[in-house]
């Protein structure tokens, strides 16, 4: 495969297309005992565009998918792109207050779901005003069901035209306020990524990767297959992350390439019979979304080989921000020092990369400051709060939020984040909104919330509680009220009982000072 950086410059559906056409009889999608061609997959698509369209759907309408992985649950969403529509994406693992709030704000006007989730629709009716359309993509009895629903497309294959800042997603993600926010990713991020994968996967002719998608396709996992069909893999997509059957596929499947967050990573790598199954066709384990254990790391160097690369995005402009190379983590033959694994690698073929000051001026190397970025992958902002977009925006550059520091090499480091955000176990966490939930239980006079460092989670959410006078509630007590009110991740993995805060001269509780004996020492990697 040879890579012409033109092919990268059209819309992101007629790259997918030629993809379809290069490789029309490679299977493209295997999921359980279904598997779909590249042909199957660009044919089923374009039904339910087609269907999609006949029903009413018009360009810019929000579409989502409340499904777990699946093979159907991914063709749909190439189908609401086709259609000229904006990708919702819902992560079946949240609470389902949290994806019913999501759908609400977000507008959405049509949903695909699994039966399991059928019991959710009355609400995201209410929250939502009525949606236009609702199917069931396992054609349930009584169900609108997809496969009848589809039967009703017209013959046809037009696709709706595109331009290059046409909104493609609107992933969540949270400001500085905690609270979260849309984010506008455009065809025009969608094509940058796509080209920086498909360099990532040139390999030869001969080599066809083959990618295990276990991780969430709701998040990174599902991008990362938009922005790579142009590469003709085989994806092996699983429902959920089973670790004894991911090692298993690796060996059956002979996988070439995976993202997993950390977390998932370690449970692998805990495994008693880790080291008993045969990974000589890995080419590449990518790590991301959260801070990674060194020992961790250098544990899967062990085991997995030389194939791991770690990098950072997010979700105001994904992925590809920088990339720490497989070649990075060795220096002369040999696993390189700590030092080097704490990076996050050097900009990419799609990123320009500068410390920034609070001018938004590129600093000298090994000065901190704020991590910025321009590029292709940079989104278009903030859905409907454009003031928050500007606060964002300076200088032409994009402001991370993060601060690091640029080597002489050009590594780039994090040391610390500007914004209250926890990142556990691949996904955002957001202080302000676990100090809402526990705040909201009868008996909480005053909660902070910090992350702390965690060998398993790569930081967890940990909450510091003040309870009201004559009032006595155990910390089951309180984690079991925690889950109930705001979902398994955003549920604090501890808490701990205070008398009082440290404050701040202003009278805010003092989180820096709270952090420091928990971070004291402590190595990260993200």
């Amino acid at each position: 495969m040879s890579v012409d950086k033109t092919q990268f410059e059209k819309p992101l559906i007629d790259i997918v297309d030629q993809a379809c056409r290069m490789f029309s009889d490679r299977i493209c999608l295997q999921f359980n005992d279904e598997q779909y061609t590249y042909a199957q997959v660009q044919e089923e698509s374009i039904k339910v565009a087609e269907a999609l369209c006949n029903a009413g759907f018009k360009k810019g309408m929000h579409a989502a998918i409340y499904s777990l992985n699946s093979a159907k649950a991914f063709i749909v969403t190439l189908g609401i792109i086709r259609a000229g529509g904006v990708w919702i994406p819902v992560n079946p693992k949240n609470s389902q207050t949290d994806n019913i709030s999501v759908l609400g704000k977000l507008g959405c006007q049509v949903l695909f779901y699994q039966e399991s989730f059928k019991q959710t629709l009355p609400l995201i009716e209410e929250a939502t005003g009525g949606l236009k359309l609702s199917v069931c993509l396992d054609n349930k009895g009584g169900e609108v069901g997809l496969t009848a629903w589809l039967e009703h497309a017209p013959k046809k294959s037009t696709n709706i035209k595109r331009d290059a800042l046409d909104t493609i997603t609107i992933p969540m993600t949270g400001g500085t306020t905690g609270l979260p926010k849309g984010v506008m990713l455009s065809d025009r991020n969608f094509r940058a990524l796509s080209y920086a994968i498909s360099l990532d996967l040139d390999r030869g002719e001969d080599q066809v990767p083959v990618f295990l998608c276990a991780a969430p396709m709701t998040h990174v996992g599902g991008r990362i297959v938009l922005t790579s069909m142009a590469a003709g893999p085989r994806y092996v997509i699983k429902e959920n992350v089973d670790l004894q059957d991911v090692l298993q596929t690796f060996e059956d499947e002979k996988i070439t390439d995976i993202f997993l967050p950390p977390t998932a990573i370690y449970g692998l790598l805990a495994q008693p019979n880790v080291r008993s199954f045969d990974y000589s066709s890995i080419k590449r384990i990518a790590y991301g979304s959260a801070p990674m254990s060194i020992a961790q790391l250098k544990k899967a160097l062990d085991i997995f080989g030389p194939v791991m690369t770690g990098g950072f995005g997010q979700t105001e402009s994904p992925m590809k921000i920088t990339e720490l190379k497989v070649e990075d983590h060795f220096i002369n033959g040999e696993v390189a020092p700590d030092s080097r694994l704490r990076s996050v690698g050097r900009a990419t073929v799609i990123s320009e990369v500068a410390i920034v000051d609070e001018l938004a001026m590129p600093m000298p190397k090994g000065q901190r400051g704020e991590i910025a970025v321009k590029g292709g992958n940079v989104s278009e902002g903030y859905f409907n709060t454009p003031e928050e977009t500007a606060k964002i925006r300076k200088n032409g550059w994009h402001l991370t939020g993060d601060i690091g520091y640029m080597d002489e090499d050009d590594f780039v480091y994090i040391v610390d984040r500007k914004k209250d955000m926890i990142i556990t176990g691949g996904f955002n966490v957001y202080s302000a909104e676990v100090e809402l939930g526990v705040s909201s239980i009868d008996g909480v006079a005053g909660v902070a919330v910090i992350g702390v460092p965690s060998e398993k989670w790569g930081e967890e959410v940990k909450a510091l509680v003040q309870l009201s006078p004559k009032v006595s509630l155990s910390e089951d007590e309180l984690l079991a009220m925690c889950k109930e009110k705001i979902g398994s991740v955003k549920t604090p993995k501890s808490i701990e009982f205070v008398e009082d805060f440290p404050k701040t001269p202003l009278g805010k509780i003092d989180k820096k000072e709270i952090r420091k004996k928990y971070w004291q020492g402590a190595q990260r990697v993200i």
